[in-house]
């Protein structure tokens, strides 16, 4: 079963993989920085954006949904590729760095190691946003404004002015009518990624100040069982922080795919300055 994607630019493969409710155009802001350096793969997970959702007796876990990027990549040509994913996404890139199917992997916000309340608390938070787009999706004109944008994207972008209104608009449609929501949430927050503690390509965990649907306190966690992972936080911007800041975004993917010992003297830095 094919997926919906967005293919462009030149150079080492990276694959792009949105969060849940989310679709490939959550990259947008990001392309142009990256596909002038990446052979860039953006897909639409099954049961988002155009992608059709799995057959009756498939659960839509982290683990199938990794197949179904898998068999993508595949089709693409891609054996290993760079990987970056946000929230369920940077789960689902580390299942396939497990697989053996990453040469790196920056996770920016990823989901899977919740706690009790935080559980609870991003699954309110999500459920309120899908009532939202399903029930009261912001008007035309309210989106037209900087100030409307900030009102009518919710919890995910700390600048939401910054949305391109039509794909804000796009973005909600999409959320409100997507199959793959309802399946594939219990499993985001019942369950943990496997195998972080065996992970031996390099690891970038990004995660913003102002993420309100997974505190940034969680990425301790995977700095702690990924065997050198480098956890970096992002000033000012949410749990869906591509149109936030699309060029540090970008430069931080391309600096630990195409510049490693830049990385790792990055990373020292930081420790040292700890």
């Amino acid at each position: 079963m094919a997926l919906d994607q967005h293919r462009g630019g030149f150079g080492a493969p990276l694959v792009l993989i949105h969060g849940i409710g989310h679709t490939w155009r959550s990259w947008k802001p990001m392309l142009p920085h990256l596909e002038e350096r990446f052979d860039v793969l953006a897909v639409d997970l099954s049961g988002f954006g155009h992608s059709e959702p799995f057959p009756p007796g498939i659960d839509s876990t982290p683990d199938a949904l990794a197949d179904a990027v898998e068999d993508e990549m595949g089709r693409a040509g891609f054996d290993r590729a760079h990987i970056a994913g946000n929230s369920l996404g940077g789960w689902i890139a580390l299942e396939l760095a497990r697989r053996g199917r990453a040469e790196t992997v920056t996770a920016i916000s990823p989901a899977g190691l919740q706690h009790g309340r935080e559980r609870d608390w991003g699954v309110a938070i999500l459920r309120g946003m899908r009532w939202v787009a399903q029930n009261a999706p912001p008007p035309a004109f309210l989106v037209q404004s900087p100030v409307g944008r900030v009102l009518a994207a919710g919890p995910s972008y700390a600048r939401a002015w910054k949305k391109d209104p039509e794909q804000l608009a796009e973005e909600t449609e999409l959320f409100a009518s997507c199959p793959g929501f309802d399946a594939t949430l219990p499993h985001t927050f019942g369950g943990q990624p496997r195998g972080l503690t065996t992970l031996d390509v390099p690891v970038l965990i990004l995660w913003g100040t102002l993420d309100v649907i997974l505190i940034p306190r969680q990425g301790r966690r995977f700095e702690r069982l990924i065997p050198g992972a480098e956890l970096r936080y992002i000033r000012g911007v949410g749990h869906t922080p591509m149109p936030d800041a699309p060029e540090e975004l970008a430069d931080a993917i391309a600096e630990l795919a195409l510049d490693r010992p830049r990385a790792r003297r990055s990373a020292q830095a930081a420790a040292a300055g700890s």
